[in-house]
C-alpha cells in the first residue's frame, strides 16, 4: 500500500469515528430528531421534577409519544408546571397517570404515561390530575437511615 492509499483509509476511519461519536452524543443528550407532524398540549403539575428537562421524552409502554415542551414554576401552587407535546396519533383517558421515571445508566429522566380506564379522553390544553413526582435518591437514603436509627437495639445473644 502506498502512502496516499493509507492516508485515505485513515481519513475514512477518522470520519466514521467522528460520525459515531456525534450520534452517541445526540442519543445521550436526548437531542436526536423525532419528527411529530402534529401535536397537542397537555399540562401536569409535579411537586418535584428532579432532573427532568425540556425536550425530555414522554413514553407510554416504552413507546415515544411526545416531548416535554416547557417547565415552569406555578406562582400560585408552588409546583412545577410541565407542558407536554403529545403526538396526535395517541389519545389518553382522563384518568391517565403521569410519572417521572428514570432510565439508563446516566439517569435520564422522562415522563411515563399510564392510561386509565375512563371512557372520556384528554383534549388539547387539559391537565393530567394524577401525577407522581420524581424519586430523589437523597430522600430515599435519608428515610432509610432515619428508620434504621429509630429501631431499638437488639441485645447480643
Amino acid at each position: 500500500m502506498d502512502r496516499t492509499a493509507l492516508d485515505l483509509w485513515v481519513g475514512i476511519f477518522v470520519v466514521a469515528g467522528l460520525a459515531a461519536l456525534s450520534v452517541l452524543a445526540l442519543k445521550v443528550g436526548n437531542l436526536s430528531s423525532y419528527n411529530m407532524s402534529e401535536t397537542y398540549q397537555l399540562q401536569a403539575y409535579f411537586s418535584n421534577i428532579g432532573g427532568l428537562k425540556s425536550q425530555a421524552s414522554i413514553k407510554s409502554s416504552g413507546v415515544l409519544i411526545g416531548r416535554v415542551a416547557m417547565i415552569s414554576l406555578d406562582p400560585e401552587r408552588y409546583e412545577a408546571k410541565v407542558t407536554m407535546n403529545i403526538d396526535k396519533r395517541y389519545h389518553f383517558p382522563k384518568d391517565t397517570f403521569a410519572n417521572i421515571l428514570t432510565s439508563g445508566l446516566l439517569g435520564e429522566q422522562y415522563i411515563g404515561m399510564i392510561p386509565g380506564g375512563d371512557t372520556e379522553l384528554l383534549k388539547a390544553g387539559d391537565e393530567i390530575k394524577k401525577t407522581q413526582s420524581a424519586l430523589v435518591m437523597e430522600d430515599l437514603i435519608g428515610k432509610f437511615l432515619y428508620s434504621k436509627a429509630d429501631e431499638p437495639k437488639q441485645p447480643a445473644k
